[in-house]
């Protein structure tokens, strides 16, 4: 008779664990993919093309033409004004985002070139407490727009931002809403040409202020841009919003974007428009 194949014998044998951090889910369609392959699509997923944050220097990388971005006010620092003291105090919260992002702020700027095209460029990194408007990031945002007005040079800004004003600094932070609108008016008075892009998310302040005052307003897809959220404009009117309210489908069907492009393809459509409006 032949003999029964022998019993695999298992007990005392570990399990091969992937090691972490190779892979990230999609939070739209749930596809899980190899990181090194989301990296090289530039952060968009291959199966829905849902567009993950990107941080500014990532951006400013993908964006530019190579080693072609020189760095501007990269010393400004945050103060506390308010001695803000909540479940984090304000400077450690300044801390642990610096050592989270690499940034010493939410707002990167500088002068670039797109495809050729010189042009005095500003990015907000949502992941720096929000890509909130404090002091240092109105400060950044309006001396770019100086910069540009006194170089004669077009301006892109890439705006990222969730949090909107920053509650750590009061109504200092609240004043540089106007303050970069003030600088915008000068710079476009001279028929100057400002690119603004919204990415997701958008919202608060920013939104309110500079990244809504462009001569051509691009968003990625989908992005979620808007004043207050979803939420809280549905408990004030009490009223069901659409599906795809406040994205940037919608406000293109609106009126209130220009375009929306998807990642790939945004230095390519930026280059055409700085030759355009040159």
């Amino acid at each position: 008779m032949p003999q029964a194949p022998a019993l695999l014998v298992t007990k005392g044998l570990r399990k091969k664990s992937m090691p972490a951090g190779l892979w990230t889910k999609c939070p739209s369609c749930q596809a899980v993919m190899f990181n090194k392959t989301l990296k090289e699509n530039l952060l968009v997923c291959t199966k829905c093309f849902y567009h993950f944050i990107m941080g500014a220097m990532e951006r400013i990388h993908h964006l530019v033409d190579e080693n072609s971005f020189v760095e501007i006010d990269k010393d400004l620092r945050s103060e506390d004004p308010l001695k803000f003291s909540a479940v984090k105090d304000y400077p450690e919260k300044i801390k642990q985002d610096q050592k989270k992002t690499g940034l010493k702020e939410a707002c990167v700027t500088g002068t670039a070139a797109i495809l050729g095209k010189a042009c005095a460029l500003g990015v907000t990194d949502s992941r720096f407490i929000m890509g909130s408007m404090g002091s240092v990031v109105g400060e950044k945002i309006t001396r770019l727009i100086e910069y540009a007005l006194e170089k004669k040079l077009p301006l892109i800004i890439v705006s990222g931002s969730g949090g909107g004003a920053r509650m750590y600094e009061g109504a200092l932070s609240l004043m540089q809403m106007a303050k970069t609108c003030v600088a915008l008016a000068r710079y476009q008075k001279e028929r100057l040409s400002f690119i603004s892009v919204l990415t997701n998310p958008t919202m608060g302040g920013v939104m309110a202020s500079f990244a809504s005052l462009g001569d051509i307003i691009v968003a990625e897809p989908r992005a979620l841009l808007g004043f207050a959220g979803p939420r809280v404009i549905e408990q004030t009117i009490r009223q069901k919003l659409p599906a795809d309210f406040q994205t940037s489908e919608f406000l293109l069907e609106h009126g209130l974007v220009d375009m929306v492009v998807e990642r790939p393809y945004l230095k390519q459509k930026l280059g055409l428009l700085l030759e355009y409006l040159s």
